[in-house]
């Protein structure tokens, strides 16, 4: 299997975010990468560096407003006396639209939906590559492969059309899926990291042409807190085009197995001509997050299992967290989903 990424990925080193008020060190930091590279390595993977493709691809799926908020802000944030090195919010709107503001602080905590994603003066160029690995992956699927792995970093999957959020910035599935909606007449994406991809589903909230299947930590109690609920079954033409899974904290392989057969059931139903897999690794029992309880060899059953519904597939990665086991975590689920992909 192909793998795409590229070095400019790992310019993105947020220092810090805030958890439960108290502030620590951001967990998503570029050594992710090399525990990545080296699991799909231990895959049989062939690393790639991708093209660049341009903001085609990206402002698919985001609006030129946050697009421009993205790639400017940092310049603009530095101009104001005593400003964090960092571009991190201190005010959010309780309603948006309507009324846009045109300070850099007020346009920070429009776009920004949390703390968890500081924006330094890497991060634009970052985010575009991370999006480009995913366009390039999905490019490799529409040419006949039948999968191909986007080493997507940072993340994308809380991302928004026009918000950051969750160390996210672009979102890397959604961008994939709309680029294999140019050959696909319906696509579907499945989303198994622990936290709910919220902004995956608000992209597609509305929409017929492109299903969303999250299974997840019940945000009852757990990031995003506000979306990933069961009654979400999208809206309009979106409406039953939605499936959210939550599953009880601490959750293991035999459950988040079980969860995969009404996910399969609804893809299947869907008929759809590619699948995007938004690929979390945080769902280990090992992760920092703690949230759920898979075990690396669980990954190579889910591997096994999704590759069983034999749609060309793209596989973008999410969340997975520095621990011993990442890379390793990385490699069963590419072993197992390789195992059975032909």
């Amino acid at each position: 299997m192909k793998a795409f990424y590229a070095d400019e990925q790992k310019r993105h080193d947020p220092k810090m975010f805030l958890s439960s008020g108290a502030q620590k060190p951001n967990p998503e930091q570029p050594e992710r990468v090399e525990r990545l590279k080296a699991g799909a390595r231990a895959a049989g993977c062939t690393i790639e560096r991708p093209r660049d493709h341009g903001l085609g691809p990206i402002s698919a799926v985001h609006t030129p407003e946050y697009l421009d908020f993205l790639e400017h802000i940092f310049v603009r944030w530095q101009r104001i006396e005593g400003a964090s090195e960092e571009v991190i919010p201190n005010i959010h709107p309780i309603a948006r639209g309507g009324s846009y503001p045109a300070s850099a602080v007020g346009q920070a905590g429009y776009h920004m939906a949390d703390t968890a994603c500081p924006i330094s003066g890497e991060t634009w160029e970052s985010a575009l590559w991370s999006a480009w690995s995913a366009v390039e992956a999905a490019e490799t699927v529409m040419s006949g492969a039948p999968a191909a792995y986007a080493l997507c970093r940072p993340p994308g999957h809380h991302a928004f059309a026009d918000v950051a959020g969750g160390f996210c910035f672009i979102n890397n599935s959604a961008v994939a899926a709309q680029a294999l909606r140019r050959q696909a007449a319906r696509v579907a994406i499945l989303d198994v990291d622990l936290h709910h991809g919220n902004g995956t589903q608000g992209i597609f909230y509305a929409r017929p042409d492109v299903l969303t299947v999250s299974l997840h930590a019940d945000p009852v109690r757990f990031y995003p807190f506000f979306w990933g609920h069961a009654d979400e079954r999208g809206v309009g033409p979106g409406l039953g085009y939605n499936l959210n899974l939550p599953l009880p904290r601490k959750s293991g392989d035999e459950a988040f197995l079980g969860a995969l057969e009404p996910a399969f059931r609804r893809i299947c139903a869907f008929a759809p001509d590619a699948l995007v897999v938004a690929l979390g690794l945080d769902a280990f029992e090992g992760d920092p997050f703690g949230g759920l309880s898979v075990t690396t060899p669980g990954f190579s059953r889910i591997g096994e299992a999704i590759a069983e519904l034999k749609l060309p597939t793209v596989i973008v990665q999410e969340g997975g967290y520095l621990c011993d086991a990442l890379g390793d975590n990385l490699t069963a689920f590419l072993t197992g989903f390789g195992g059975k992909a032909d």
